[in-house]
């Protein structure tokens, strides 16, 4: 058993990309006959989540299943990731969570990287290295980040080889005094953040913010409840991190309990006048905090369980009002502002009304795949976007009306890319589904690999 380990490193390595197959100058070279190894194999995890122990669908923890490009292009090969011998699953692997956590994977596919969300062992961070279906093997250091981001930090890989965890926290009681007389009081808070070194799995740096929103908007009872998704510039010197903004009505009074009567905080409104948030930090020392805002939306930056916010091809920084708004925002790889002039809407790019961006990935050159739903339909839709010209094409899918994906997409993870192809596994909860293949060139869109699901369980990400 590996004993858990806090290390702070300055180490450096680096990781020899995967290639599909070997060069070599002897023209007798036959990969029907030598076929590569499983080092050479760009594996493609699929995971899934299950139901927890009350029931609760996708709750329960989270497993993972890796397959080769042509499996997962193969509409005859079957993936049953929730298959069960009694009590026992017995495909797959179970990455270690007392809940379904944020998983990330290297770019080349060959690792996949957890913190672990609530429980006794909530904060710890595992590393996996990745072969072939269930073979995962953890490597590396395991490193208990919950000293730092509490048991539940909301995490992503921030740029390839560097993970940052953040946890909001140390939020005073909104208000003060006793019964009836209580007074409001904002509650302020801080954003406690950690660097990981995802290739030597140490914790390299950490930083702590004290939450400002300034007097104006404090006085008027704006504050921060949730600090997520930090991701890196791409000149690696400064960290965004997305930040959920509440409300509180300043007029109002305590809430309480029906029944008990003991206090659930402070009455909260939903009128808001500000746009969209974001604290900019130096890096990699974590420090100098800034707001920066948009005045193309007023719907938070944040995901569920997936990452919101990609550096593009041009440098700039693209950036979903997920996972309940329409828009993409952009920050300026010159100023680290955001770009007031620009806007991205899938409404008016689709030509509809109520989308919300459920999981999206910026795939190159301005273009990228978005899961969304919307409120005049059930279902869940899947769309390639051009961020360039501001436009959208609907990719059609044979289960895209079932109301069940509102479910799956909701806490949907990632969208894997190898080469010019998008994987989008795609089951309504408890239904079966199928790995659906995105040319992102040619706009084609293909059926792979069928998923098998059960109760309460459905596919949430492909890396």
């Amino acid at each position: 058993m590996k004993k858990k380990m806090f290390r702070i490193a300055v180490l450096s390595t680096f990781i020899t990309a995967l290639t599909l197959g070997s060069c070599s100058n002897d023209d007798n070279n036959d990969t029907a006959t030598n076929p590569p190894t499983s080092e050479a194999i760009r594996w493609i995890t699929l995971t899934g989540s299950f139901p927890d122990a009350t029931g609760t669908a996708g709750n329960g923890g989270t497993r993972a299943f890796a397959i080769t490009p042509e499996n997962a292009a193969n509409p005859n090969y079957e993936v049953d990731l929730f298959k069960l011998n009694g009590a026992v699953y017995v495909e797959g692997f179970a990455l270690k969570s007392s809940r379904t956590a944020r998983v990330q994977a290297s770019e080349d596919g060959k690792f996949l990287y957890n913190i672990q969300y609530t429980g006794t062992e909530g904060g710890v961070f595992n590393k996996y290295s990745v072969t072939e279906a269930g073979k995962y093997e953890e490597v590396g250091f395991e490193l208990n980040t919950a000293t730092i981001l509490g048991t539940s930090p909301r995490w992503v890989k921030a740029a390839e080889g560097i993970g940052v965890g953040v946890a909001f926290g140390d939020a005073l009681d909104p208000y003060t005094g006793s019964a009836p007389n209580y007074t409001y009081r904002h509650p302020k808070g801080q954003i406690k953040i950690a660097n990981i070194d995802l290739n030597n799995t140490a914790i390299t740096n950490t930083g702590v913010i004290n939450v400002a929103l300034g007097s104006e908007l404090e006085s008027q009872g704006y504050h921060v409840w949730r600090a997520d998704v930090p991701v890196l510039n791409q000149a690696k010197t400064k960290l965004y991190i997305g930040l959920g903004v509440r409300r509180h009505n300043v007029n109002g009074t305590v809430t309480t309990n029906a029944t008990t009567g003991a206090i659930t905080g402070w009455q909260t409104t939903t009128e808001r006048n500000i746009g969209t948030l974001t604290y900019v930090v130096d890096y990699p020392s974590l420090r100098n905090p800034k707001i920066i805002s948009s005045e193309k939306s007023k719907i938070d930056n944040l995901g569920y369980r997936t990452l919101t916010q990609y550096v593009g091809t041009d440098g700039n920084l693209y950036q979903a009002t997920a996972t309940s708004g329409p828009d993409i925002l952009r920050i300026s790889k010159t100023t680290d502002e955001y770009d007031q002039t620009y806007h991205f809407d899938l409404n008016t790019a689709l030509g509809i009304t109520g989308a919300s961006i459920k999981s999206w990935r910026y795939v190159k050159d301005g273009v990228g795949v978005v899961l969304y739903t919307t409120t005049s339909a059930a279902g869940g839709y899947l769309a390639l976007i051009n961020l360039n010209d501001k436009t959208a094409t609907k990719l059609t899918t044979e289960i895209e009306t079932d109301a069940a994906l509102s479910t799956t997409l909701g806490q949907f993870q990632n969208i894997g890319v190898v080469g010019d192809n998008v994987y989008v596994p795609l089951t309504p909860a408890g239904k079966d589904g199928t790995i659906y293949i995105v040319n992102y060139k040619t706009k084609a869109i293909t059926k792979g690999a069928r998923l098998k699901a059960a109760s309460g369980s459905f596919y949430l990400g492909s890396y």
